[in-house]
């Protein structure tokens, strides 16, 4: 059964202050796409890159997600520190999955240009950042999934299969 990583990272949500939507909102979507088996490793930490970091070693290593999905943690304000921990991780980095999610996002709000999620490649796992609002999250998925299963049979993971009512994955013939 392939294991999906599921990151939340926000002070407020890893402390009680407020119910984080935003990592459920991931795993609705992805249950939505995936036909394959798999089973979510879910977790929720503050905005300390240090943390952050570790917890998507954790999660590539040690649980050997094949993909890790963050949310939150990559705007501009001081606190906002996820990109960080993601690049000081990642052995490849992937820009194009950030480019394509800003070029979607600014058909909604002009303030996606302050966004900066990314995507990087860790041994056999693919982590990409999402925005933290539940409908940025679909829009953003929505664009780059397609992408997503052929990348991860590139570098090794699991076949994964998508619902093609839902969204039909890209593999080349």
């Amino acid at each position: 059964m392939a294991k999906i990583g599921v990151l939340t990272v926000s002070d407020r949500a890893s402390s009680g202050v407020y119910e984080d939507l935003s990592g459920p909102a991931i795993q609705s979507i992805l249950a939505e796409y995936l036909i394959t088996p798999w089973k979510a490793v879910y977790r929720i930490l503050p905005d300390d890159v240090e943390q952050i970091r570790d917890g998507l070693i954790a999660m590539c290593d040690k649980e050997e997600c094949c993909l890790v999905v963050t949310t939150g943690g990559t705007g501009p304000a001081g606190r906002d520190v996820t990109p960080e921990a993601t690049e000081a991780v990642c052995e490849k980095l992937m820009p194009g999955f950030g480019e394509l999610m800003r070029m979607t996002s600014l058909k909604y709000v002009p303030t996606a240009i302050l966004s900066r999620q990314t995507a990087g490649i860790r041994g056999k796992s693919l982590i990409i950042n999402l925005p933290g609002k539940p409908k940025s999250i679909r829009e953003c998925l929505d664009a780059v999934f397609p992408a997503v299963p052929y990348c991860i049979d590139l570098i090794g993971g699991p076949r994964l299969e998508t619902n093609p009512a839902v969204l039909k994955a890209f593999r080349p013939a």
